[in-house]
């Protein structure tokens, strides 16, 4: 069996604000932007990884969802607790510069871990815990 990933989503409450997040801060390419009923998807996702994309979605767009479930959501997102993603690169310094000189929350700067491995950590505009690894 070969599979990859192919997308994954992330909840957004401005999409102006993490589509210059994603697209400047992290150099991620635009694949797709579409409205629909006053919300917004956008699709991103690495140049050079055309077969795997981030697709910023609207927290709340299931219609199957209660009011009672869209305020928690709503309250998770500003806490900073309800999303996250976990992304790799050959060069942690020198991302860890680039996003942090963007305004990006910092969270965590580059830091060895117990466990062997090196990471950062951000916020989103959206609160969304962005983890950056260091690649071998």
């Amino acid at each position: 069996m070969n599979l990859t990933i192919h997308q994954t989503f992330l909840p957004v409450d401005d999409p102006d604000k993490s589509l210059a997040f994603y697209r400047d801060a992290l150099g991620f390419e635009v694949r797709n932007d579409v409205g629909y009923e006053g919300m917004r998807w956008i699709t991103v996702g690495p140049v050079d990884q055309p077969q795997t994309s981030i697709v910023l979605e609207p927290p709340a767009a299931d219609p199957g969802l209660t009011d009672d479930e869209r305020r928690t959501i709503a309250e998770l997102m500003a806490k900073g607790s309800y999303a996250s993603i976990v992304l790799g690169t050959s060069d942690l310094t020198g991302t860890f510069e680039r996003v942090q000189a963007s305004g990006a929350d910092v969270v965590q700067e580059p830091t060895d871990q117990p466990f062997g491995l090196r990471d950062c950590a951000f916020r989103d505009p959206a609160g969304n815990l962005v983890r950056i690894n260091q690649l071998p």
